[in-house]
């Protein structure tokens, strides 16, 4: 049973909060977009590329800047404050250079990036005739991954009324088993499947985290998960001795062309499926 390896390069991000996301969205126009990140906390550069990033030395170690990119999603976490530095993102598919102004400081955005294709002039003011005055642009849709764990983090743990709309999305059976033994068998953790949905070829099962270790807390890497996945995304980066108000956190698991009882192996015997949870 394989880890996480689908695509040019997938590592999963920690999902920093739940209720309600604001995107900000940048045009790219051939000139440099600068990008403040929040020291301490994650921000997410939605690009839909694959691209390879650059780092200057200055900040080019792990404990000043993790960057993790996955399916056309960059997510950065800045440890300590740093002044502007030149990042080159280059297209894996086109060589195409995106070039990108990082700075860390306390108390910066950590709302999320969408990064766009700047739209010639002409084509701008044909679209504002056709539609009229505009009191809001929202910008394009998130890539599916990204929206379907959007979707399902909210769906779980924000009021109703601030889950952000989907179209297509709906919510399927998941097939699994009551707990998920081989899903992080590294750990000593219950993996309760909770919901999955659905949503063009993707889909997205909530599983929780219960420790039950009562005198350890555990980080919580992505890697460490067995099966056939496209993306993971945790709700905290670490998980608390049992007992604790930490001991309990959940993850996202996206998979593509099938459910996650099809990507996993549930038992560790035979292999078999158990009752639906």
């Amino acid at each position: 049973m394989s880890l996480i390896r689908r695509g040019t390069l997938l590592v999963a991000g920690v999902l920093m909060a739940l209720p309600a996301w604001g995107v900000e969205i940048m045009e790219w126009n051939r000139r440099p977009l600068s990008i403040p990140l929040p020291t301490g906390s994650e921000r997410i550069v939605v690009l839909d590329r694959n691209v390879r990033v650059g780092l200057p030395a200055a900040i080019a170690d792990p404990d000043i800047l993790r960057v993790q990119s996955t399916g056309g999603v960059l997510y950065l976490l800045a440890h300590e404050d740093f002044d502007t530095q030149r990042v080159q993102l280059q297209d894996v598919e086109s060589g195409e250079i995106l070039l990108v102004d990082l700075s860390a400081r306390q108390g910066a955005s950590d709302e999320d990036i969408r990064i766009v294709e700047a739209r010639p002039p002409t084509e701008a003011k044909d679209d504002e005739r056709s539609t009229g005055s505009r009191e809001a642009n929202p910008g394009p849709r998130s890539p599916t991954p990204v929206a379907l764990t959007r979707h399902a983090a909210q769906s779980l743990y924000s009021p109703l009324r601030t889950i952000e709309p989907l179209p297509g999305v709906r919510r399927v059976p998941m097939r699994l088993p009551e707990s998920l033994p081989t899903l992080l068998p590294s750990l000593p953790v219950i993996a309760t499947p909770l919901a999955a949905w659905a949503l063009d070829g993707y889909t997205v099962t909530a599983v929780r985290l219960t420790n039950q270790d009562r005198r350890r807390a555990f980080e919580l890497d992505p890697r460490w998960l067995q099966g056939d996945l496209y993306s993971a995304t945790f709700m905290h980066p670490s998980i608390g001795p049992k007992g604790s108000a930490e001991d309990t956190t959940a993850v996202f698991i996206v998979t593509r062309g099938g459910s996650l009882a099809q990507a996993i192996l549930l038992r560790p015997d035979t292999g078999e499926e158990g009752d639906d949870a």
